[in-house]
Formats: structure tokens, C-alpha cells, sequence
């Protein structure tokens, strides 16, 4: 059966961008952050991103377009004879679920304060009461799996239209609406009383911020977050190389890839930061930065009921962007290992999305006392461990390996489909660099991280 690919070099971007950008930038960017030291944590995010994530970015989409395949067949079709490494398949599409498994919650949220703007819910609250609403919302279950299905159903039905007619035509135009929004509500966050404090928390280097954190957590966070804003290591990526055609280098790609992505992110933290200061939220407070912090800004602008609406529902446009990336990975993750047409595999990963995402959805009220990494933590944070920290990081170095060792698909492979087409071309001397020096730095900032999250353990 012949591959299907993207309609337009547009759409790719727009869609393989849309994957990378979503709560990752909107909702987990500015409050790593907060709570990660400030404008250090960025600056080092930024070096991670162009380091790090641009070569394993073009060694996703090279892997993809060479196999046409997608995680759980692209190894194989590449390996040498008798190869290991599509091992890491299975391990690879577990990725994309466990990132689902938490995300459509999340995601769930956003349509939620979407509808309650719009009816008018949330709409001339104080803070006390903006955060009570944001407690509420948490403690109920019913709101919790009742949204996060609205969200399972919306991205299998954008799925099952197909690449073209479904997942390219839709996430085009939600994209193109979201960068439009999240650049007019910064000028009006900028333009807040005591919203500088705010700005220079976020663009100025601060060493008593950076001291507080420390520099080993500040690192090992700011990789993790290049991990998890672009989607590496599970696929997600890869299987979008697999739908394009071969008339652009994928360097080039890449960056265009990035550039979206980052934009989006610093351009959030303009929005959050700048509020957090104006209406004396704390920078470090957390995930509920979004839930918190945005709403306070609404209810003081005039016809603040509108934009809340406009932010959230293309809020909720940009986290569906990226749960139909992945779900589109699980798809044809799927329908390559099996033979299952689009609707069959559809309907029944439909099913295991759904249920599998309730524990995270209860984590927050009826398991609440589910504490896996000690105080204050829950289901949401075990996942987020699995997925994001564990499998996207060591599913970077697996590609990253696979690109450069002989044993795998190999350096001269791996350069060759890179730079097939115009644009910008992947530099061969790098070689050594990619080769030796990116896996030992992988290794080291993936150590810091899982210190840091089970150092509660020797405590």
C-alpha cells in the first residue's frame, strides 16, 4: 500500500510544529521556568534546544522518510541484518500512550475553562476565587474523565479522516490561529502595572535565582524540557518524516520545526510572567501557572470574557494539535504492525486511550493519596516521569545511536537522507561531536534528572 504524504510543505510544518507545540509550551515551559531558576533556565534551554534537539530532530525525520515506516517498523527496515535495535520499538510506541495518558487530561482542562468563558463561569472572579475554580475543577471526578473524553473522541475523529483530509487540513488552520492569538495577548500582558518585575524574573540571568535551584537541577531540567517540547525519542516526529517527500534537506526542516516551537514557548512566558508579577502570583507555583495566573489577566481587561474564551479555545487548539500528532503515531504504529485499516485501529485505540488516561484523571481527587515520588505527587507525575523523562531522553539516545554507529543504519546513511533536497545541509563535521560527544552529555543530564526525581528515596 503506498505511503500517504503531506499535501503541502506548509501543512508538514505546520503539523509537525503543531506535535512540538501545545501544553509543553503553553503550560509546562513557563512554570519549568519558574521553577527552575528563571532567565538561566531559559538561556540553557535554548543551548539544549540547538545542541540536542536539532540533530536528533533531522535523525527523527531521517529515520522516518528513509523507512516510510513508523516506531514500531522504521528500525527494522533500516537495521543491518541481524540488528537489535528494534527492541526499543515496543518501548518507543508505550511512549506515545504514556504521553497520552496524561496530556488528553491536561488537555481536557483547557476545553473546560474554554466552555466556562464562555458561558461566563469564570468571569469576575478575584484570585481567591479564580483559584478556588481551579481546585474545584480538580476535585471532581466526573469534570475530570468527562473532558478528558471530549478530547480522546475529537483527536480519533480528526484521525480518522486521514493524513490529508483530517489530521493536515485541520491542525493547518488551528495553528495559523493560535500564533495570530498568543502574540496579541502578550502586548497586552507587557503592557500590565508591574509587569517588568516580571519580564526581567524571565530575560534577566539572575545567580541568586540559578543558587536557589542549583545548577545541576537547572541543567538536567532544561534538557528534559528540549526532550519533551519537540517530542523526541517515542516517533511522534519520525512518523511525520515518513509522510513527506524528499525535495528539502530536513536540517532545514528542522529549524523551521524549532523556530515554532520556541517562538511559542518564549511568547507564552511572556504572557505568564509579566501577570505573575501584576497580580502577585508566585513564578514558581507550579502547573497551575495557566489555570491560575491567565484568568486573573481576563478579568481585568475589558472584555476580558472574550479573550478568555479566544485564549483557551485556541489553547485547546494547540494541545489537540499535538494529541493528533501522537495519536496519529499510534495509528500507524498499528496499522504497520498488523495490517489494520485506519477505522479498526481507530476505534480500538480509542478504547485503550480512554481508559488508560482515567487513573491520571483520578489522581488528582480519588487517588490523591497516591504518592509515587513522594509528597505532593501524583499519578500525573509518575507519567510524566515515564514518558518524559525515561523514554523520550533514552529513546533520543537510541536514535541518535542508530544514526551514527555502524552497527545501526550508520553516520553516511543518516547524511545522505538528511541533506537529500534543498535547504539546510547537515554538516559532516560534526561527525565527532554527534558520535562521542552528544551520547556522554545525554547520559549525564539523563543521571542528573532521575536524581533529581527519586533522590526523595535516600532522604
Amino acid at each position: 500500500m503506498q505511503r500517504e504524504q503531506f499535501k503541502s510543505r506548509l501543512g508538514f510544518l505546520l503539523l509537525s510544529a503543531g506535535c512540538a507545540i501545545g501544553l509543553e509550551n503553553v503550560w509546562r515551559f513557563p512554570y519549568m521556568v519558574g521553577q527552575n531558576g528563571g532567565a538561566f533556565f531559559v538561556l540553557f534551554y535554548l543551548m539544549f534546544l540547538v545542541i540536542v534537539g536539532l540533530p536528533i530532530l533531522s535523525m527523527e525525520l531521517a529515520v522516518g522518510r528513509a523507512s516510510r515506516k513508523s516506531i514500531i517498523r522504521e528500525f527494522e527496515t533500516l537495521e543491518q541484518p541481524g540488528g537489535k535495535w528494534h527492541w526499543y520499538s515496543p518501548f518507543g510506541m508505550l511512549g506515545n500512550y504514556m504521553l497520552m495518558f496524561f496530556y488528553t487530561v491536561v488537555a481536557g482542562w483547557l476545553v473546560n475553562y474554554f466552555v466556562q468563558y464562555l458561558t461566563g463561569g469564570l468571569t469576575g472572579l478575584d484570585t481567591a476565587g479564580v483559584q478556588a475554580a481551579y481546585r474545584t475543577m480538580l476535585a471532581d471526578p466526573a469534570t475530570m474523565v468527562f473532558w478528558m473524553l471530549v478530547v480522546v473522541a475529537a483527536g480519533f475523529a480528526v484521525c480518522a479522516g486521514g493524513l490529508q483530509k483530517g489530521v493536515e487540513r485541520v491542525s493547518k488552520w488551528m495553528m495559523v490561529a493560535l500564533l495570530a492569538l498568543i502574540l496579541v495577548l502578550a502586548v497586552r500582558s507587557l503592557t500590565l502595572p508591574g509587569g517588568g518585575e516580571g519580564l526581567a524574573f524571565y530575560l534577566m540571568p539572575n545567580l541568586e535565582n540559578l543558587n536557589k535551584v542549583g545548577l545541576a537541577n537547572c541543567l538536567a531540567a532544561a534538557m528534559d524540557q528540549s526532550f519533551f517540547t519537540l517530542s523526541l525519542g517515542i516517533g511522534a516526529i519520525a512518523i511525520f518524516g515518513s509522510y513527506m517527500k524528499r525535495d528539502r534537506s530536513l536540517l532545514g526542516e528542522s529549524v523551521g520545526i524549532a523556530v515554532l516551537d520556541t517562538f511559542v514557548a518564549i511568547t507564552a512566558g511572556l504572557i505568564i510572567f509579566p501577570a505573575c508579577f501584576a497580580y502577585d502570583v508566585a513564578p514558581d507555583s507550579g502547573p497551575n501557572l495557566l489555570f491560575v495566573t491567565l484568568p486573573n489577566v481576563f478579568n481585568n481587561m475589558a472584555g476580558g470574557r472574550l479573550w478568555g474564551a479566544l485564549f483557551f479555545l485556541f489553547m485547546s487548539f494547540a494541545a489537540l494539535t499535538t494529541v493528533v500528532a501522537v495519536f496519529e503515531n499510534i495509528l500507524a504504529c498499528c496499522m504497520d504492525k498488523w495490517g489494520w485499516s485506519r477505522k479498526k485501529a481507530v476505534w480500538i485505540n480509542l478504547v485503550i486511550v480512554a481508559v488508560c488516561s482515567v487513573p491520571c484523571a483520578l489522581g488528582f481527587n480519588v487517588w490523591s493519596s497516591f504518592q509515587p515520588l513522594g509528597a505532593n505527587t501524583g499519578v500525573m507525575d509518575l507519567e510524566s516521569l515515564i514518558a518524559s523523562t525515561i523514554l523520550l531522553s533514552v529513546g533520543s539516545l537510541i536514535y541518535l545511536l542508530f544514526c551514527t554507529r555502524r552497527s545501526g543504519w550508520g553516520f553516511d546513511n543518516y547524511l545522505a537522507e538528511a541533506n537529500t533536497g534543498k535547504g539546510l545541509k547537515m554538516p559532516r563535521a560534526l561527525r565527532f561531536y554527534l558520535t562521542w560527544v552528544l551520547p556522554v552529555l545525554i547520559v549525564a543530564l539523563l543521571a542528573m534528572s532521575l536524581w533529581n526525581n527519586f533522590q526523595f528515596l535516600f532522604v
